[in-house]
């Protein structure tokens, strides 16, 4: 099973993706983790990466689409994926569904969240430093609950690094919603509704389809 989870920054991608990745025994790839793993390994990838991150704009195309390919080679993706994060243009789209070939992409779930919801959450959340796991600022513990990391607030989750990506999101990311829905392969969900509302109705739009 080839999954793609799209959605705009703060939908809750990160979340839905482990927790389908875990369900479906497959790979969960999230182009964020591999480049905050390059920045935190100090790689020329990642000081490029950062760069960007940090403005709140994409990463170039070229960049992530040879990182995201050369993750796909590796042994735990050979069984399917879930892909978090990319493809976030319509390059990286076509990239990928050339590299895949015959093993094309299964299923696309386009989650769905207005802008101001989108708002509201990143610019009040915070991510533990080892595990990327989400906490929203007023609730968060001292530690990560999971595995007792340090919480911090990213850099491009600051006010006027949101907004930026959000615009980004709509001018780069949003006609990927076109081009999956041609191809008979995306699906909407409704991102406002629980986290476990979120989770069955995006495991039922897999089970169909398996």
């Amino acid at each position: 099973m080839r999954l793609i989870l799209l959605g705009p920054p703060g939908a809750g991608k990160g979340t839905q993706a482990k927790s389908l990745s875990q369900a479906l025994g497959v790979a969960h790839v999230s182009s964020g983790d591999l480049l905050r793993d390059h920045q935190a390994r100090g790689t020329e990838l990642g000081l490029l990466a950062g760069s960007y991150m940090r403005q709140g704009v994409l990463v170039p195309d070229d960049v992530v689409i040879k990182m995201i390919l050369e993750r796909l080679e590796d042994e735990d993706c050979r069984a399917g994926m879930v892909l978090d994060g990319f493809p976030r243009t319509l390059e990286q789209a076509v990239a990928l569904d050339e590299a895949l070939a015959d093993e094309a992409i299964d299923r696309v779930l386009h989650m769905v969240v207005k802008a101001e919801e989108l708002t509201r959450r990143l610019g009040g959340r915070l991510v533990c430093r080892s595990c990327q796991t989400p906490y929203r600022q007023e609730t968060a513990p001292e530690r990560c609950s999971a595995c007792g990391g340090e919480l911090y607030q990213r850099e491009d989750d600051g006010e006027e690094a949101v907004k930026k990506r959000i615009q980004v999101y709509q001018a780069q990311t949003a006609p990927l919603v076109d081009y999956y829905r041609d191809q008979g392969k995306l699906a909407d969900v409704d991102g406002e509704q629980t986290i476990d509302e979120v989770s069955r109705e995006l495991l039922g739009l897999v089970e169909r389809v398996a």
